[in-house]
């Protein structure tokens, strides 16, 4: 199947795009977009992937499902349009930054900046139906996450993850320790970020480590 993807993502996923749940997958999204309104638009499905290829990531973020409300998903986990009202998890997100590093609170709630510089921000599903948070779990897409997650942690070495919540945990379950910084914490949703969100200091750890292992550094 032609998937139109990153080149260096689709060498490592092509193996996917020949499996019989890709096809499944494929048949109900293509449905789903046809009948209803869906998010994010569909040429941003892969967004994640194209802004941040294989060998240019260095963290990971991993989130659950995109935004399912008009103008906000576009393919990156956290992450929203210019000019859309920054989520109160991204708000969180951006509170730890502050306190971490001391850096502002940006106004736009657009993350591509950070995919530039390596930062994968990869949602476990990746498509949703309008205003039904979850409607597209459990239909192929977590396993085909699990896969890109497979392939970095295998291919790879010295990836930040930055598993927040016990949902992305599981999906990072399997990364050798020794071999990447696997860092872990409650999610940054307003129900649980004071259960140890605030404070995990997540973003000066992920950049000594990089640092350590001669990278340069997010501007988070």
């Amino acid at each position: 199947m032609d998937v139109k993807i990153e080149e260096s993502w689709k060498e490592r996923l092509q193996d996917e795009f020949e499996k019989p749940y890709f096809k499944q997958l494929t048949d109900f999204v293509r449905e789903e977009y046809r009948a209803r309104t869906i998010y994010p638009p569909a040429k941003l499905i892969f967004n994640a992937f194209d802004c941040c290829p294989f060998d240019k990531v260095k963290v990971v973020i991993v989130g659950q499902d995109p935004y399912h409300e008009p103008g906000q998903a576009h393919g990156l986990c956290f992450s929203v349009n210019e000019g859309i009202q920054i989520p109160p998890s991204l708000v969180n997100i951006y509170k730890e930054i502050q306190d971490d590093l001391g850096v502002p609170v940006p106004r736009s709630g657009n993350l591509e900046r950070w995919c530039r510089q390596g930062v994968l921000l990869l949602n476990a599903t990746l498509t949703v139906q309008a205003h039904r948070a979850g409607s597209h779990q459990h239909k192929g897409w977590e396993e085909f996450t699990d896969a890109a997650i497979r392939h970095l942690a295998n291919e790879r070495e010295h990836v930040v993850f930055l598993l927040w919540g016990s949902y992305a945990q599981r999906k990072g379950e399997n990364i050798d320790t020794n071999r990447h910084l696997v860092l872990k914490s409650p999610h940054p949703s307003p129900l649980s970020a004071h259960r140890g969100f605030f404070g995990n200091k997540h973003f000066s750890k992920a950049n000594a480590y990089l640092i350590a292992n001669g990278e340069e550094p997010i501007e988070w």
